[in-house]
C-alpha cells in the first residue's frame, strides 16, 4: 500500500523521528488503558521494528499518522495480520492508536476509512476485521461508525492477555469488501 493523504492527515511509513513520540504515547496510561501494559521505550522501538518488518514482508502495515498542518506525530492506523491462534485467522486486522492531544478530533475515523478504502482497492482481502477489549466502548463505537458489524458468537478471550484480566474478553467486528463498497 502506498502513502495516503486525507484532508488533515498524512499516513506514511515510519521514520526515526517517530520513535520518541510513539514511545511517549505508548507510555501514557490513558492511551494504553485497554492494553495489558504500558510499553517501555525499548518495547516501543521493537514494536515499530515489527511494523516495518511486516510492511517489508506483506506490502501493508500500520502507518505512522502525521498531522498535515503541523507535521505533528498523531499515532498509528493500519493493517496487520491477525495472530495465528485466532479462530478468525487468517485475516487482516485494522487498528489504531492515537496520542491523547489528538483524541475527539475525528482523526481515527478519517485515517481508518482511508486505510480500509485503500486496502480493498489495492489487495484482494475479502474482509477486514477489528477487535478490542470488551471494555473499550470508544473503539467499538468507531468500528460501528466504520460500518463494521459484530456477531457476539465471534467474541473471544485474547490469548495474549492473562486469564482473569478484565481486558481478556474481546469483541470482534468485520467489514466485507461488498459491505464497504455498498456504503
Amino acid at each position: 500500500m502506498k502513502p495516503i493523504q486525507t484532508a488533515r492527515l498524512r499516513l506514511r511509513r515510519w521514520n526515526d523521528a517517530d520513535r520518541a513520540p510513539f514511545a511517549a504515547m505508548s507510555a501514557d496510561p490513558a492511551v494504553m488503558e485497554f492494553f495489558p501494559a504500558l510499553l517501555t521505550p525499548d518495547q516501543a522501538n521493537a514494536f515499530i521494528d515489527r511494523i516495518e518488518a511486516h510492511w517489508d514482508a506483506r506490502g501493508y502495515g500500520n502507518y505512522a499518522l502525521e498531522e498535515r498542518a503541523t507535521g505533528a506525530f498523531v499515532g498509528l492506523t493500519g493493517l496487520f495480520d491477525v495472530f495465528p491462534e485466532a479462530h478468525f485467522a487468517p485475516s487482516v486486522e485494522i487498528g489504531w492508536r492515537l496520542a491523547r492531544p489528538f483524541w475527539s478530533l475525528g482523526y481515527a475515523r478519517e485515517a481508518a476509512e482511508a486505510v480500509i478504502a485503500s486496502a480493498f482497492a489495492e489487495h484482494d482481502f475479502p474482509e477486514i476485521v477489528a477487535f478490542t477489549a470488551k471494555l473499550n466502548l470508544r473503539s467499538a463505537a468507531l468500528m460501528q461508525r466504520l460500518g463494521m458489524a459484530r456477531d457476539a458468537a465471534d467474541d473471544f478471550d485474547h490469548p495474549n492477555v492473562a486469564e482473569g484480566n478484565p481486558l481478556r474478553p474481546h469483541v470482534l467486528y468485520r467489514i466485507s469488501r461488498e459491505n464497504f463498497e455498498r456504503r
